[in-house]
Parts: structure tokens; sequence; C-alpha cells
């Protein structure tokens, strides 16, 4: 299989070569980059097509336009909350994604602008070294949503940005800037937005050219610090889809769709 070939089907990323051993991956649906079905997939199959290209050492990660991920598509959610077998193909896809890009041997590197939310913060926030732009708005709403914060924030965050925070963060919903992403340790970087692409390609080039195997198995080997967290990681996904399930994430759907507060209904105790 030729390079060009490993890239041929996808349909919602799309991809550019700023140096010869950089493959940039850019997220573009047309509706600000949001993960329907498509792209949901194709976040999941890409790291093992990067993985197996001789002619790629490294990897930028971004979205087309002004936007990096607009977060889960309300058709997928949907499809989510109404059908069973949508669920189960989207609890593989959502674990495959954390768990193809954590071990793949190339060094990803993200830039993220505009709006982080979802599938899309997931690849972000474990890219080996990720770029925000300092006025980038990052939300994890997976409990606005009305479903428990699985597809990777209880696997990295607390090592990122301790305990503490994650918790303000992940149970509150709220926003924060790449600015104050990068104060508190969750980004590597916060940069200009007009120097965002630039220093991507600075750092992938600098990757690019340096000594392979030293590269890649020292990021095998931190990884570790994310596989030991494995277990808690499978938790925290099998939770956030049975939640899918449920009569929260249903009204919080609907909240979300008709633009206005939620009312969860009562919930038993957990």
């Amino acid at each position: 299989m030729t390079t060009i070939d490993l890239y041929a089907s996808y349909t919602r990323l799309r991809f550019e070569r700023p140096h010869p051993k950089v493959l940039r991956v850019i997220m573009d649906n047309g509706r600000m980059n949001s993960a329907d079905h498509a792209m949901h997939s194709e976040l999941a199959q890409i790291w093992k097509d990067v993985d197996k290209d001789p002619s790629v050492n490294v990897v930028i990660l971004t979205g087309a336009g002004k936007v990096f991920s607009a977060g889960g598509d309300f058709e997928m959610i949907k499809d989510l909350v109404n059908d069973s077998e949508a669920r189960l193909q989207g609890w593989r896809e959502a674990r495959d994604i954390v768990y193809n890009l954590i071990n793949c041997s190339k060094p990803v590197v993200t830039a993220m602008r505009g709006v982080a939310v979802g599938a899309g913060l997931v690849c972000g926030l474990l890219g080996d070294i990720s770029i925000a732009s300092k006025d980038c708005v990052i939300v994890d709403g997976h409990t606005r949503l009305g479903v428990a914060a699985g597809d990777h924030a209880a696997m990295i965050w607390p090592l990122l940005c301790g305990m503490a925070k994650s918790k303000y963060y992940l149970l509150l919903c709220d926003r924060l800037t790449g600015e104050e992403a990068e104060r508190i340790g969750l980004v590597s970087l916060a940069v200009a937005d007009d120097t965002l692409d630039e220093k991507a390609l600075e750092v992938a080039s600098r990757l690019a050219e340096g000594a392979q195997s030293a590269i890649r198995l020292t990021k095998y080997t931190l990884n570790n610090w994310l596989r030991q967290a494995g277990p808690t990681f499978d938790a925290s996904l099998a939770l956030e889809f049975l939640g899918f399930a449920g009569a929260e994430a249903k009204e919080g759907l609907a909240s979300l769709v008709e633009k206005r507060k939620p009312a969860f209904p009562p919930s038993s105790p957990v």
C-alpha cells in the first residue's frame, strides 16, 4: 500500500505536508469540525495509519478554519442516546481514539484554536505536545450533557493539572482559555493565535529532524503513565456510555438542541 493509499479513504480529515517528514492532519467537515460518525471513526483509525507510514515522523493535528473542534455532532449523540448498536460502536471508537493515539509511535503535536471540545479535545490533550491559542476555549462538557466525563479526562487531566483542578472543570463543565490551560499545566504551550500554526510546525520540525528512535522510545516510556491509568479510563468510558441510555442524557441533549437550561430528573443514589 502506498502512502497516498493510506489516506485516500478519509472524508473528514484532510492532509498536508508542511515538512517532508511532517503530516498535518486537519479536521474538516464544514460544521465547526464537530465529530459526526465519520469523523469519530476516522479519529480512531488515523493513528494506526500514521504509525505504519514510513514517510511520517511527526503529526500535527489541527482544525480547519478558526475552530479546532466543536465536540460531538448532535445527530451522532442522538444515535448514542437512542440506539444500543450505535452506543456499542461509539464505545469501541472512543476507546480506540485514546489507545491508538497513546500507542502511536510517532509524536503528535496538536494546535488548538477557537473551541476545543469533545472527541477533538480528547486528541488535543492526549497529543504529546499540545499548543493552544491564548484565547482558545476549552470545555469538557460531559456532565452538562448528562453523562460521566469518560472519553479521556479521568486518564489524563489529573496527571496534567492535578485532582483539584480536574474535579472543578470536569464536574462543573466550566470553560477555560488556552492561556489559563497553560497556567495550570493542562496544555504544553499557549501562544498568540496568529503564531499558532508557525509554532506547531517549528516544534514538529524539530521533532521530525531529531533522533527518531530516542524520541519514540521516550514517548513510549512516558505514556506508561497513561497505560497505568487504563483501568480508570476503561471504567469512565463504560460509565459514560451507560449514561447515554439514561434520562439525564436525553434531557441534556434536548436542552442543548433547544438552547435552554436543562431540567435533569431526580437521580437514584449511585
